[in-house]
């Protein structure tokens, strides 16, 4: 079993981590109490080890200062129950966390009306002096945008060379309606249709004769790889900048025979890659 435990100064990028973990396949849990981290390792991971297999938990200053201090025991006895816990801890330059809550309008968890930004953040650092003493890696986040945050957070839980992006190829027909969700949509209507041939009318883009029909028609194949090509050199952009879901619409006329053919065949082409692939055919549905 993992445990991770995200903490840090407040504005220094937590949220981030933590929903990058999540996309990572990490069960997330954000501002817990240290004084229930024993209830919940004991009665909570330990119990159910397949849900808990893989978790991060964000700890910050909402803490009661009490609590934080007895941080590093609270680290013991996570180990002594033979889970593997790692700390992270991040940090920014004081004027990086005053810039970002001046441009957020976001207000920062221990200041009131009595306390400037700058003195909560230095009484912030203080308070959390123990959970940065005890850290197993610090990221200090101050000349980092959110892309490369979310980056350096896999690279440095190795976590990089697993890929989240889900591709969902969808057939549709237009005479239904383009897909609401596509991010790319494709309309296939101009190739060779099976439906005015009679004994393929009643099929599917499915059945081995229309697929043995479009397999003999160039314009098909030569439709199937230019929008193959386009894919392969833009979906790993959209990879890069963390999309975890992209949608690829097809549509020919009743959504029945050209679309479903190459939704098809375009998962099957992706597939290899080792993306998530989703193949959905709307009209057959």
């Amino acid at each position: 079993m993992k445990l991770l435990i995200v903490s840090g100064l407040s504005g220094s990028g937590k949220s981030i981590a933590l929903d990058t973990l999540e996309d990572c396949g990490y069960y997330c849990i954000d501002n817990l109490p240290v004084m229930l981290l024993e209830d919940f390792i004991s009665h909570v991971m330990l119990v159910d080890q397949n849900t808990y297999a893989k978790t991060a938990i964000g700890i910050d200053a909402r803490n009661q200062t009490e609590s934080l201090l007895n941080f590093s025991d609270k680290l013991n006895f996570i180990r002594s129950k033979g889970i593997a816990c790692q700390v992270i801890y991040m940090q920014a330059e004081e004027a990086t966390l005053l810039k970002r809550y001046s441009e957020t309008r976001r207000r920062h968890p221990l200041s009131d009306s009595n306390l400037p930004l700058n003195e909560a953040i230095k009484i912030e650092k203080d308070m959390l002096r123990t959970v940065a003493k005890n850290a197993d890696c610090v990221i200090d986040t101050s000349h980092t945008h959110y892309h490369q945050l979310r980056e350096l957070i896999k690279v440095q839980l190795g976590e990089r060379n697993e890929r989240y992006l889900s591709l969902q190829f969808q057939s549709f027909a237009f005479k239904h309606g383009i897909p609401l969700d596509a991010d790319f949509v494709f309309d296939v209507r101009s190739l060779p249709n099976p439906h005015w041939i009679p004994e393929l009318r009643g099929l599917t883009g499915k059945d081995q004769p229309v697929v043995d029909f479009f397999q003999q028609q160039s314009l098909v194949l030569d439709m199937f790889n230019d929008i193959g090509v386009f894919l392969d050199r833009w979906v790993p952009r959209f990879e890069e900048d963390n999309r975890s879901y992209l949608t690829i619409a097809i549509g020919c006329t009743g959504g029945q025979h050209r679309s479903v053919f190459l939704a098809d065949k375009l998962a099957k082409r992706f597939e290899v890659q080792a993306l998530n692939i989703i193949v959905r055919h709307r009209e057959l549905h």
